[in-house]
């Protein structure tokens, strides 16, 4: 029965496309399901390939239409996703977003077993005011009624879940691979010496408080770097503004597509600073473990469990003075710091490992198919 599973994935941007999360999820699942001797399908948005093969690396690829736009680019690709693969000998649909939830609707009416992968809390994200704030709580909770599996990434989510819509879930970590520092003097590039700057990673919106961290960051007594890599596909204000602060110490790198300069960044840096609010296991959080750094992190339930509460890695509350301290407390604390940087990557225990994550994915589409 193993050999004949025929899986389809949906709500992600593609494969191969390393672009967030979700697409790394995507990778790192498809890989190796096809090595177990699967059937993997990814739906991919069509705009964003300019070459179309309909195999790589064994997964069967399928580009459905999508459009460039913000709000509705997911949806769009997501409708015409959901009716190809009805109308497909698919035995098991994984779904990515609860943005999707309303749709778990076509593959019921089909009788196609689907799971889904909810992610973070993004009705209460900035980016998403008023009417997208009301459709990612509504469409979470279709998610909960349409789809045969929820999955969460972290406990603290699966609670949120159980409270909000009385609804459990099974929690499935997102995984990281271990890494160690392979060529360090990449980081020359940037004009960087190793542990002579702090590091953010992340899209420049609201709700990942760059702006918090890097004003908090020009109050301290720091002479060491900010480097803050990663920005926003569009037009935005509260990217720009922050582009707009003056001071020598901040570099801004813009997005980082060469991963081994990105895994460099994480190794050399003699603090990666934490300030995303919503989301539970994140992934460059779990990176920043996996690849051995001093973790300085949001206060938040979700980092937390990621960091064990404190175990590796310190915290900060949601404000200047907080970050200030923070940063002076690190400035002193020379052999705290390179403690942590030995001990982050203990926290990657089994429940984070993809080969791991894989097998319970596996689990339980068995269980929907059998």
């Amino acid at each position: 029965m193993d050999k004949k599973i025929k899986i389809a994935i949906i709500g992600s941007r593609g494969y191969p496309y390393i672009y967030s999360g979700y697409e790394t999820l995507v990778k790192e699942l498809s890989e190796r399901l096809i090595k177990s001797g699967y059937h993997v399908r990814v739906y991919c948005h069509s705009s964003l390939f300019k070459k179309k093969p309909r195999q790589v690396n064994g997964v069967e690829l399928v580009y459905t239409p999508s459009i460039k736009s913000k709000v509705f680019s997911q949806l769009y690709n997501s409708f015409f996703s959901f009716i190809h693969v009805c109308f497909s000998k698919i035995d098991i649909v994984f779904v990515v977003n609860s943005a999707n939830g309303p749709f778990g609707l076509i593959t019921k009416l089909f009788r196609k077993p689907t799971v889904i992968n909810v992610d973070g809390l993004e009705w209460l994200r900035p980016k998403w005011k008023g009417l997208g704030s009301i459709y990612f709580k509504w469409a979470s909770k279709m998610s909960t009624l349409f789809y045969d599996q929820i999955i969460n990434d972290s406990d603290e989510m699966r609670n949120i879940y159980l409270n909000l819509f009385k609804k459990d879930s099974k929690v499935i970590a997102y995984g990281a691979n271990i890494r160690k520092s392979e060529s360090p003097k990449l980081i020359n590039k940037l004009n960087l010496k190793k542990r002579e700057y702090y590091l953010i990673i992340g899209r420049l919106v609201p709700d990942n408080n760059a702006d918090i961290i890097i004003n908090g960051f020009i109050r301290s007594n720091s002479k060491k770097k900010l480097v803050i890599v990663g920005d926003v596909p569009y037009k935005d204000s509260y990217a720009s503004n922050l582009k707009k602060i003056n001071d020598e110490r901040l570099i801004f790198t813009g997005y980082i597509t060469n991963q081994n300069l990105l895994a460099e960044l994480y190794h050399n840096c003699y603090v990666y600073i934490h300030g995303h609010e919503f989301g539970g296991t994140n992934p460059t959080m779990i990176k920043a473990m996996a690849y051995g750094c001093s973790i300085l992190a949001l206060d938040t339930v979700f980092n937390q469990e990621m960091l064990q509460k404190g175990k590796f890695g310190m915290f900060f509350n949601k404000n200047f003075f907080s970050i200030t301290n923070m940063i002076d407390y690190c400035e002193k604390e020379n052999i705290l710091m390179s403690k942590f940087r030995k001990q982050s990557v203990n926290g990657i225990t089994q429940k984070y490992n993809w080969d791991f994550v894989t097998s319970q994915y596996l689990e339980v589409f068995k269980s929907l198919i059998s």
